[in-house]
């Protein structure tokens, strides 16, 4: 044998055959997020879904972010399909359409906002822990009254 015949027998058997198969997808329960109380009926509302303590309420850490269109209700409803384990919501509604939360000289929000299991923050913002729900079985039901 050769030694390029061996050195495609070496990389066609042992690579491939040495290739580990890619993990099954992380199982998902689907989730409904209802919002209440919105501050305005025609301002986008957006929605920051965190799934780790480090990045929650960094900027750009978040798992994956949906902007809803009230279309002049003031609730609505958002299905989504949540990998199973520990998450956090965090809304704000852009009431001026800059697409940023504006906030004053102290750093709070200007904006209305909210955050899952209604944590009203005093002095600080909140943590992940106090904030978190948990995604187990179908059907789990995050209802978030929005602050102004």
């Amino acid at each position: 044998m050769n030694v390029l015949s061996l050195c495609s027998l070496l990389i066609g058997g042992s690579l491939l055959g040495a290739a580990v198969p890619a993990p099954p997808p992380a199982e998902t329960s689907s989730v409904t997020v209802v919002v209440s109380s919105l501050v305005s009926t025609t301002a986008a509302v957006r929605l920051y879904f965190y799934n780790t303590r480090e990045g929650f309420l960094k900027s750009g850490k978040w798992a994956f972010s949906k902007s809803v269109n009230p279309q002049g209700k003031s609730e609505f409803t958002l299905p989504v399909d949540l990998p199973r384990g520990e998450w956090a919501v965090a809304i704000t509604q852009d009431l001026n359409n800059n697409d940023k939360i504006d906030k004053n000289f102290l750093g709070i929000p200007t904006e209305p906002y909210a955050f899952s299991n209604n944590v009203r923050p005093t002095v600080a913002a909140p943590g992940f822990d106090e904030c978190k729900f948990t995604v187990g079985e179908p059907g789990k039901v995050v209802s978030i009254v929005l602050k102004d």
